[in-house]
């Protein structure tokens, strides 16, 4: 994922994250699939998926941490 994707996914809200996050899960299965089934020739698609995730899962903890603190501070 590009710096400019990571940018674009910071600004998104905390409901529009887990859509995102729910629609790359979906891929990582079907990519599973295809490399099991050997339909698949580039198998770094998972990888990168994987990494993906691991982003988007990261910025909306950080997302609802940051929220949460400011409820508290409120």
């Amino acid at each position: 994922m590009k710096k400019k994707d990571l940018k674009d996914l910071r600004i998104k809200s905390i409901s529009d994250l887990k859509k995102v996050l729910k629609e790359k899960r979906q891929q990582l299965a079907e990519i599973g699939i295809k490399n099991k089934t050997g339909e698949e020739k580039n198998l770094k698609k998972a990888k990168n998926l994987r990494i993906e995730i691991a982003q988007i899962s990261t910025i909306t903890g950080e997302k609802e941490i940051l929220e949460k603190e400011g409820k508290i501070k409120k």
